[in-house]
């Protein structure tokens, strides 16, 4: 193609360029970090879809960091808000590849997103998808077709998650909550919790700053640790800041 014949995707051509498929992002082994030990690297390079490396610490692995990658900004929301969650043990991110038949009868592989198992035993498979596409039976019968191919003793539940319930905001929040929980302090929170309870005129987070001797970058992160572990309640949807509106949770 001459240069005359090249397509101008900024003046007229508004549709993103197509470009050349990408190598994918190898890790090399970090010190410190556990290795990703997925069955699939999702890191390759795209120009559409929000890739997400990330370190995360389970109860499984003693709670040394370990390397994960998600495929999706909402997948990685997803993995965050089960890390908060104090009944799960372990997390793995591309656990698992099945191969089933479309309803083309066309051999397809499919990997699941992510393995959560909790601290009672059950082990979930999460299966997060878009709204739109959520919406369509022919993504339903694709299900079950993954879910049929699935082996039954790779988990006990497999849970669709509707990517579409993570707004942008939530997504940033959940990962701020998951970066302060990497730094606990518990007898910091506890002094941050006992003058929320009692202070009855407690609306904003920043009524909390001139009640405790303490700077206030300190209180803030404390209250992002205490709605981490739900001890607080906010407004995920919103920007969690000094200016939120936050409660003790009941």
């Amino acid at each position: 193609m001459s240069a005359d014949q090249t397509i101008d995707h900024d003046s007229w051509n508004y549709s993103p360029a197509k470009l050349p498929r990408q190598s994918k992002i190898e890790l090399r082994r970090i010190h410190g970090i556990l290795p990703f030990d997925g069955v699939r690297n999702p890191g390759f390079r795209s120009s559409t879809s929000h890739r997400v490396w990330m370190t995360y610490r389970t109860a499984a692995n003693d709670f040394k960091p370990k390397s994960g990658i998600a495929e999706s900004a909402a997948e990685a929301a997803v993995a965050h808000e089960f890390l908060l969650s104090p009944n799960l043990h372990d997390l793995h991110f591309q656990p698992l590849s099945v191969h089933y038949r479309d309803e083309q009868s066309k051999r397809r592989t499919y990997t699941h997103d992510i393995l959560a198992t909790f601290v009672d035993g059950r082990r979930a498979l999460i299966f997060v998808r878009n709204s739109d596409s959520l919406q369509k039976p022919r993504t339903w019968r694709e299900i079950e077709a993954i879910t049929a191919a699935t082996p039954r003793g790779a988990a006990d539940s497999m849970m669709i998650v509707d990517a579409g319930r993570f707004s942008r905001q939530r997504r940033e929040n959940l990962f701020r909550l998951h970066e302060a929980i990497q730094t606990p302090d518990p007898e910091i929170d506890d002094i941050v919790l006992w003058t929320a309870r009692n202070h009855r005129a407690l609306w904003l987070m920043s009524d909390l700053f001139p009640l405790l001797d303490l700077p206030q970058k300190t209180v803030f992160k404390s209250c992002h640790r205490l709605i981490a572990r739900g001890a607080f309640t906010a407004n995920l949807d919103h920007v969690v800041a000094e200016w939120s509106r936050i409660e003790v949770a009941s």
